[in-house]
């Protein structure tokens, strides 16, 4: 599977547009190459940077097998979107307090059509318990 953008390539500087010194929207992503076998999708955006641990910006679940591309600012009909380290359900992006951090958008094929009680404390172990494959696209993001 390969997860990419129309607004950022592979290691490179995410825009500011897509962060909190913007309008702070989700970016652009399509992917490809799905597994045989996927009857959802999940997202999780984090940064492994931020000084108190891994930052959660975006988690998204029970994405519909069709799907295979969100439009900027948008959130696919039927996904469920869980709670962030930003305290919100929606896309919060890039807002390192100092120096240049890693985001890694990380999709993941599921073999389940919907992840059932699914919250910011479990839903990583849920998503593991589920995977076929997993596609990574990481931006990078620095405060002027």
């Amino acid at each position: 599977m390969k997860l990419k953008s129309n607004d950022f390539e592979e290691g490179a500087m995410i825009p500011s547009l897509f962060t909190c010194d913007d309008r702070d929207v989700s970016p652009h992503l399509v992917w490809e190459d799905v597994p045989e076998g996927t009857k959802s999708f999940a997202l999780i955006v984090d940064d492994p940077d931020a000084p108190m641990g891994t930052w959660v910006h975006w988690l998204m679940c029970n994405i519909p097998p069709e799907i295979k591309e969100i439009p900027r600012a948008t959130v696919p009909t039927g996904a469920l979107q869980v709670k962030n380290d930003f305290g919100r359900v929606n896309y919060g992006g890039p807002c390192p307090p100092s120096g240049v951090h890693r985001y890694f958008f990380k999709l993941y094929a599921l073999n389940i059509g919907a992840l059932e009680g699914v919250n910011e404390k479990n839903i990583y172990q849920k998503v593991q318990e589920h995977k076929i494959a997993e596609a990574v696209l990481m931006g990078k993001y620095s405060r002027r």
